[in-house]
């Protein structure tokens, strides 16, 4: 943000140089240097797509600003860095590209996905929310969407990233409101974007479920407080799309912790409700920041209950609580279904009348 407004603010006249904004990020990475090639790419970025202000007044034209558009309002399509651990900008924001350390695979298998909101909260056009069979895999934090098991096998960065979900910070739930398709699940990202996955079977809903909010709760790292400023408008807090630094034990703490914070928060805000006659904007901000709190309390009461589970099942496990007690049930999953992977629920999904909407 720093840099967005020194490099667009209007009473700003010397401009920040890339050398000097690397310069100025030395050894706060943990005491070490981020790598100089992601920081120049994030320094063209921003230089070349400015970041979206927030605005205060009901009638101030949102469209004047946008945010890492081009002409025709759209994200570019490629923004790379050559390298492994590098960046590459996709529509969905910014990737990282997968280093040379292979990735933990938590779950693999056929989903359809139904893409409801885009990032930032945007409908998505009618055009693109058909339902798309894909083979869904979740390595880390980020699930990769492709075509057929190979998807990784062919090299292509490009195709892996494109429909890549980033769920740092996201929430699973059973989309129970949604009765046009059995087994559906709703997935809640940190960019407010919306999708629903349809799975084979209650069991694999359920396996999906747990897995993506256990991983979540596991490896996101906690958010920074919040600004403090005198606009009014709400402006949701950015999260942070890092690994957590903390062990499973002190994650679990901080997620008890902010649920405490989360309640007297909504608790404090719905006590001065705003008067009948308040204007539209004041209502609006009001609901926004209210749904969010709520949103919020939800997804780190169900982070914090289920590393609270896994650890009374598991006490003697730390660190590699994560990688052996998800890899230990994969295994058994595989070895008591001799397709595992490809098991097939196409039945599930064409017993019923295609969705159109």
């Amino acid at each position: 943000m720093l840099l967005n407004t020194d490099l667009h603010g209007q009473i700003i006249g010397r401009k920040m140089t890339c050398t000097e904004f690397i310069d100025n990020l030395s050894e706060l990475n943990d005491g070490e240097n981020f790598p100089r090639e992601v920081l120049k790419s994030l320094y063209q970025a921003i230089k070349s797509y400015p970041l979206e202000w927030a605005l205060d007044d009901e009638g101030e034209d949102a469209n004047s600003v946008k945010a890492g558009v081009g002409e025709r309002g759209e994200m570019p399509s490629t923004l790379s860095v050559g390298g492994s651990g590098g960046v590459v900008a996709t529509s969905k924001g910014f990737f990282d590209v997968p280093s040379s350390q292979p990735a933990i695979e938590y779950k693999k298998g056929y989903v359809m996905r139904k893409s409801c909101i885009e990032p930032n909260g945007k409908k998505t056009p009618l055009g693109k929310r058909g339902w798309k069979m894909f083979y869904c895999t979740l390595r880390d934090l980020v699930l990769y969407l492709h075509k057929d098991e190979h998807g990784f096998r062919k090299s292509q960065l490009s195709d892996n990233l494109h429909n890549a979900i980033r769920i740092h910070h996201s929430l699973a739930t059973k989309a129970t409101d949604y009765t046009k398709k059995q087994h559906v699940f709703r997935l809640e990202t940190a960019d407010q974007a919306e999708y629903l996955f349809q799975t084979s079977d209650s069991k694999e809903l359920q396996s999906w479920i747990d897995t993506i909010n256990f991983v979540c709760a596991s490896f996101s790292a906690q958010p920074l407080p919040g600004a403090v400023g005198s606009q009014k408008k709400f402006q949701r807090p950015l999260l942070p799309c890092s690994h957590t630094k903390l062990n499973l034990r002190e994650q679990l703490q901080d997620h008890e912790d902010m649920v405490h914070r989360l309640e007297a928060e909504l608790e404090q805000h719905r006590s001065h409700v705003p008067e009948r006659g308040a204007k539209s904007l004041t209502l609006q901000n009001f609901k926004e920041k209210d749904a969010y709190l709520h949103h919020e309390l939800k997804r780190y009461k169900t982070y914090a209950y289920l590393l609270k589970s896994r650890i009374s099942q598991f006490p003697e496990m730390e660190g590699s609580l994560v990688e052996s007690s998800i890899g230990e049930a994969a295994d058994e999953d595989e070895n008591q279904s001799p397709t595992n992977n490809r098991y097939s629920y196409r039945a599930a999904i064409y017993a019923r009348e295609p969705d159109i909407g």
